[in-house]
């Protein structure tokens, strides 16, 4: 007989019709998975590369920093932020309201009551509608983990932002000193390429996962005048 223990099955928590299709919170064993239209988006076994993402942009930034991060997720990139002693404010854009509803509820643990710190600002917005508004302001950090890459996009209309019109939007949300964070769950060449026309320093961090292709942490510094 095999007594290897099997994983628990998912069983869906809560449904919802969201912006982009229908969105699925299930629970397996003690962890959370957040599927849209059928797509596995996210879960709470890791989150190693989405703490990565927020760490990385932060590092080297006095204080105060100003931070914008694009899409709430299961909440480990706000985590992460709250524990690093520069960030003064985090502006979380997150367009789904159930999303931001479980995290009052079922996932609020795996944030640490996040939402109800002083210190974060949660929108509930598309990021290419904040980006347009000249009332978003400048950040000294914008960590982008919306899709499930570059060129793995959650939505057709969220390609925008990767390509040289998106950059320029998400650009302009900086402050000079400002870093640009992009989370891809695999590596993006021509996104990276792309970055290194418009950046003067641009790194590609890998964070192994245990299966399949590394997650893919893309920091840009220092952007250059847009193309004319």
């Amino acid at each position: 007989m095999d007594a290897t223990p099997r994983a628990a099955e998912p069983v869906v928590v809560e449904r919802a019709v969201g912006t982009g299709g229908e969105l699925v919170l299930r629970r397996a064993g003690p962890h959370f998975e957040i599927i849209e239209n059928g797509v596995f988006l996210m879960d709470t076994r890791n989150g190693e590369s989405e703490r990565l993402l927020v760490r990385a942009a932060v590092a080297g930034l006095d204080a105060p920093v100003r931070l914008l991060i694009g899409g709430l997720g299961v909440g480990f990139s706000l985590a992460e932020a709250l524990r690093l002693p520069a960030v003064a404010h985090v502006h979380v854009v997150e367009r789904e309201p159930a999303v931001i509803g479980w995290h009052r509820t079922h996932l609020r643990p795996w944030t640490r009551d996040a939402l109800a710190d002083p210190r974060v600002t949660v929108e509930r917005a598309d990021l290419l509608d904040v980006l347009a508004s000249p009332a978003a302001g400048a950040f000294d950090a914008l960590c982008l983990d919306i899709d499930n890459g570059p060129d793995w996009t959650v939505t057709p209309g969220n390609a925008h932002l990767y390509g040289a019109a998106g950059l320029s939007a998400l650009t302009a949300r900086l402050t000079p000193r400002g870093v640009l964070a992009v989370w891809s769950a695999h590596a993006a060449p021509r996104f990276e390429a792309l970055l290194r026309d418009r950046f003067t320093g641009v790194t590609a961090l890998p964070v192994p996962v245990p299966r399949g292709e590394p997650d893919v942490v893309y920091l840009a510094r220092g952007p250059l005048p847009s193309p004319a």
